[in-house]
């Protein structure tokens, strides 16, 4: 998406940027022209992105739930590129047994999924007031907004991410920064190929009776809504969700099976 104004030159953090949806975004970025930098739990697989992507790509290791990680990350990103300009909030943790959930799967849930991306922004907000069109995409989900079986937390915290956007973006307006937030759908991914035990066409069968275009969406389709929402070319538009599912937000209610379950059995089934 090279067409995209306000992108090159400028400096990104990708919180979860080192694998699946998160990889992608790091990648279309760093493809923009973005300094990128991959903050991630796992090394081995942030060093060999930062060390595919080359020259503008940074890795840190970053625990988004502790704030020294984040302080850390600012410094780093600040001293090898200067400034701040865009923060990603991909990290995301499914730590979810539904009704069984323990206090620490909620703590733990709220820590990493809501709060480490808040703090985040917070702690970078005095280099975002520096830069000249500064943005935030948080990423919500689906989940968000309907009811799924056997998920309490993640569901739970998708939907505080989506109220943060909304306040975030009415009080960072006061300093030119955007905030947004995208809603992927079920997409290829990690989690989901586990689930379907890397059998791409069952996990898009089972998908199209959830989604209307009738397949998983794609890592880089998620990750060119972040692009845009960075760009200048999204420039008047702040507080938004905007939704890359395939049409699953405008169906009626979820079935009172998951689709994850639902996959999982097709999966074992198809053995």
């Amino acid at each position: 998406m090279s067409e995209l104004k306000g992108l090159a030159g400028k400096t990104a953090i990708v919180t979860g940027g080192a694998d699946s949806i998160g990889a992608a975004v790091s990648r279309a970025l760093h493809a923009a022209g973005v300094n990128t930098v991959i903050a991630a739990r796992s090394p081995d697989k942030g060093e060999a992105i930062a060390a595919e992507l080359g020259e503008r790509a940074l890795y840190h290791r970053t625990d988004i739930g502790k704030d020294e990680d984040i302080d850390s990350l600012i410094a780093a990103t600040v001293e090898v590129f200067g400034g701040i300009d865009f923060i990603v909030t991909v990290a995301t943790v499914y730590d979810d047994a539904g009704e069984e959930s323990t206090r620490e799967q909620w703590m733990n849930s709220f820590n990493i999924n809501v709060i480490g991306g808040s703090m985040l922004v917070q702690k970078a907000l005095p280099y975002l007031k520096q830069s000249d069109g500064a943005a935030v995409v948080n990423f919500g989900s689906i989940s968000a907004r309907i009811s799924q079986a056997n998920r309490w937390t993640y569901p739970v915290t998708k939907a505080a991410i989506h109220q943060l956007t909304r306040s975030q973006a009415l009080d960072l307006a006061n300093y030119g920064i955007r905030v947004n937030t995208v809603a992927a759908g079920i997409t290829w991914s990690v989690p989901v190929a586990g689930l379907s035990q890397g059998n791409r066409q069952l996990a898009d069968d089972v998908v199209a009776a959830y989604q209307p275009l009738g397949r998983l969406a794609e890592a880089e389709e998620v990750a060119d809504a972040v692009l845009f929402l960075c760009s200048d070319n999204a420039s008047f538009i702040t507080g938004a969700d905007i939704p890359v599912d395939g049409g699953y937000s405008s169906m009626g209610p979820e079935a009172r099976v998951s689709v994850m379950q639902v996959m999982g059995e097709a999966a074992a089934a198809a053995e």
